[in-house]
């Protein structure tokens, strides 16, 4: 049978231990944070990656992500080639107010355009202004950090292995090839 006021008595006893403790104070705008090293704060572009496929856009739960573009038709590289066309990006924003750092969209861009920023103090008093445009997204990817080091133990990327092996061969061939054109003058000179 239960003691009458033993709940009463718990909640004290968990207030006066409480009491003499002494408290942590966070003194954040003097102090920063130490945040996670993942961190989600705010989505930087890298710009120069971005090939307006539009997937961010699509994939993206609260169509919180505006793009425009127009296409350019780029001369041919080779006489005799023909005329290309190319998507160029005239406008790419991102509604923060809408967002909700799902990361969606920087997990199905193919060409690694948006990257997370810890960076978490953007707030405005104006919730017009939580749209932010390419180039202040720009200014967000100067902070996103380095990606973590690859784990020493862990096999080498096959990419990377087959990459290595091509470049390998090549500068054996080409070993080869300057090795058979310094030994011509040679045999020149001896007939």
């Amino acid at each position: 049978m239960p003691v009458p006021g033993a709940g009463l008595a718990k909640g004290l006893a968990v207030t006066l231990r409480t009491m003499t403790r002494r408290s942590v104070t966070a003194h954040y705008p003097d102090v920063q944070p130490e945040l996670p090293p993942r961190s989600r704060g705010v989505i930087g572009l890298f710009e120069e990656n971005c090939t307006v496929c539009m997937l961010c856009a699509r994939e993206c739960p609260d169509w919180c992500i505006y793009i425009d573009s127009h296409k350019e038709t780029v001369p041919p590289s080779a006489p005799g080639g023909r005329e290309r066309s190319r998507n160029v990006l005239d406008r790419f924003a991102i509604d923060f107010a809408l967002c909700m750092y799902c990361g969606i969209c920087i997990e199905v861009c193919p060409f690694d355009a948006l990257f997370w920023s810890p960076e978490f103090e953007y707030a405005e008093t104006d919730i017009r202004e939580l749209t932010h445009e390419r180039d202040k997204l720009r200014e967000w990817m100067w902070t996103v950090p380095e990606p973590p080091a690859l784990d020493p133990a862990a096999e080498e990327p096959k990419e990377l292995a087959a990459a290595r092996k091509a470049a390998d061969k090549l500068a054996a061939q080409q070993a080869q090839q300057t090795e058979s054109q310094q030994a011509e003058p040679e045999r020149e000179g001896d007939a």
